[in-house]
């Protein structure tokens, strides 16, 4: 039996080894901590380093108070995210800031929400500031009972909450002839996605009555533009709402306070901000915004009119110019990652091309699923330091599918403004630099 001086005198010895600084503490862990992280990894190596003052050495936010929780009655982002912003391009505006569009940062999106303060902004004449207290909403024409509702009352009829994606039909316009943008965000920043909380139009309209003969309404806002458009009874019927809510809080000034119309999947100009009557007749407006604007010049020098619905569109996201793979080493693994939607439905799948559309893979739907959404996908592969030509292809359960510039072309023309969902590619060279090019022609 040992003696207990002999035991202590182990103790003793071991302690004697035991690093006495932090310092020295994490040289002596790290070998035995790469093994650990190494088999938990999935993604790109991380590199340790023993003597990094991030981890050994004291943060300075750890060593003082931080702010008082009264500091921010309405919170913020913090100062480090000050590149994750809307931004704007005189291309899209010729200089005019009241009748433009200020996209969406969709390379820095999480999930499929789109935070208020992000959200894409369209405007045709400035954003308006409405007094709630003199909100008024007037429905009539070919209605049972003509009404005019304060936003309280509106608020009286059920609410329901609803994820949806409102994408202008500009979006990718830019793009119609060759690459005009190495950047995503101006490439197709015109969309973004929330949560919208509201009542369906059908509510209040089984509640007043429709004429048999009602067949069309017009939206109309309360701002200096406008902005009237014509819509079919069918789609107010179905799941159109008057959205008073956006991501858990009253909608902001630039996306219509107080009341909007949303009509999921539809294009964006049609879903009037700042919403202040609702008209119906048997016979459609004609306004300038469906005559002269929004409408879809063909190669024969007809315009379609009346074209409403979002084609089915996809992106990959990262990487993408902002976010190249330039840090990126050779045998590292790494997530593919982008957007998919559609008006027309729901995303049933997505695939991925490495060669410009020669081959093709499947990649993951993560997330949630859900009709007239943005909807995530991912795919993990390792990086080889060879050239790629990366694109994406979205098919939605009315088996609609992403067309080839070639194939949306040959149709359209080149002289559209609206509607573009052809395939977008990124060369990626050998320095996993990343930029925006166009094949014209896939293999199926």
């Amino acid at each position: 039996m040992k003696k207990i001086s002999e035991i202590f005198k182990k103790d003793l010895t071991v302690q004697a080894e035991m690093p006495t600084t932090r310092r020295e503490f994490f040289k002596k862990t790290a070998i035995y901590s790469v093994g650990a992280v190494a088999a938990a990894q999935v993604l790109s190596p991380i590199s340790l380093r023993a003597d990094d003052h991030a981890i050994i050495g004291e943060a300075p936010w750890g060593t003082k108070l931080g702010d008082l929780v009264t500091k921010n009655p309405y919170g913020l982002p913090s100062p480090f995210e000050h590149n994750n912003v809307r931004r704007v391009t005189d291309l899209l505006s010729s200089g005019d800031m009241y009748a433009s569009v200020s996209m969406c940062p969709i390379h820095e999106s999480e999930g499929i929400i789109t935070p208020n303060g992000l959200f894409f902004t369209r405007n045709h004449g400035g954003t308006a500031h409405v007094d709630p207290n003199e909100f008024r909403l007037m429905i009539h024409g070919k209605v049972k009972k003509e009404i005019v509702l304060t936003l309280d009352e509106l608020k009286k009829y059920p609410s329901e909450s609803r994820i949806y994606f409102i994408e202008c039909p500009a979006n990718g316009s830019t793009d119609w002839r060759g690459p005009q943008f190495n950047n995503l965000q101006f490439l197709k920043g015109m969309m973004s996605s929330a949560m919208w909380t509201g009542v369906m139009l059908k509510t209040v309209l089984d509640d007043i009555g429709l004429e048999d003969d009602a067949v069309w309404m017009l939206a109309e806002g309360s701002d200096n533009a406008g902005n009237p458009r014509t819509i079919p009874v069918e789609k107010a019927l179905d799941d159109a709402m008057l959205v008073w809510g956006q991501n858990g809080e009253a909608l902001r000034p630039e996306q219509g306070y107080p009341l909007r119309l949303l009509l999921p999947g539809w294009e964006g100009n049609l879903n009037t901000k700042w919403l202040k009557r609702l008209e119906f007749s048997d016979k459609p407006w004609h306004s300038k915004e469906e005559t002269s604007k929004y409408t879809m010049l063909q190669k024969s020098g007809k315009a379609i009119q009346y074209f409403w619905v979002n084609e089915v569109n996809s992106v990959v996201t990262s990487p993408c110019p902002e976010k190249p793979w330039t840090e990126l080493k050779i045998g590292d693994m790494v997530e593919i990652e982008g957007l998919a939607w559609s008006g027309q439905g729901t995303i049933k799948g997505v695939d991925i091309t490495f060669d410009g559309g020669n081959n093709w893979v499947e990649a993951k739907l993560k997330g949630l699923v859900l009709p007239k959404s943005w909807t995530r996908f991912s795919y993990i592969t390792k990086w080889d330091g060879k050239p790629l030509l990366l694109a994406s292809r979205a098919i939605d359960d009315m088996n609609n599918v992403q067309p080839t510039i070639d194939e949306e072309t040959s149709v359209i023309g080149v002289e559209s403004v609206y509607h573009r969902n052809g395939i977008v590619t990124w060369q990626i060279n050998e320095k996993g630099e990343c930029n925006n090019v166009h094949i014209r022609k896939h293999k199926a």
